[in-house]
């Protein structure tokens, strides 16, 4: 897998950076939507993003309407978010996540299998990738829940006591 790290990330606000700023944490990647059946799990995102946030966690949220369910404007999805369940984590801009012009981030970890060994395009909202400090990639598909013991015993593991 390519250096994560180096690949351009822009905030919802705008601002450009890498994946890299958050070097050295560990980082859970979820692709979220606004008007999703699953948009509950935000409530469970900032969850953790609290419980773990002081201690070298966070959550990376990127919007996609890939599978129609984002809204169109960026200000519509920071409102709905800050609104609706109180995120605090960062939030990219809108992104697309399966094809030939998925975002690189995406390109690279949709190379790592979920736990039935499975790899390659992602199925729906809120896929996860939680990316450990050492660089390893853990893949979820949308159902698991953010607060599921297997991540969290991967974040327990990962992080300062």
């Amino acid at each position: 897998m390519a250096d994560l790290d180096g690949i351009a990330v822009t905030t919802l606000a705008g601002r450009t950076t890498t994946f890299g700023e958050w070097a050295g944490t560990v980082r859970l990647v979820v692709n979220v939507a606004s008007r999703c059946g699953l948009a509950p799990q935000y409530g469970q995102l900032e969850e953790l993003q609290k419980r773990y946030g002081k201690r070298g966690f966070t959550v990376l949220a990127f919007p996609s309407n890939q599978f129609l369910q984002e809204y169109r404007d960026s200000e519509k999805i920071a409102e709905y978010c800050t609104t609706t369940w109180g995120v605090t984590f960062p939030i990219m801009a809108k992104v697309r996540v399966n094809g030939r012009t998925a975002h690189p981030l995406y390109r690279e970890l949709t190379k790592t299998p979920d736990t039935t060994g499975q790899a390659g395009r992602i199925i729906w909202n809120f896929e996860k990738f939680l990316v450990l400090p050492d660089g390893t990639v853990h893949r979820f598909r949308p159902r698991v829940l953010p607060d599921d013991p297997a991540i969290i015993a991967l974040i327990e593991g990962a992080v300062p006591r």
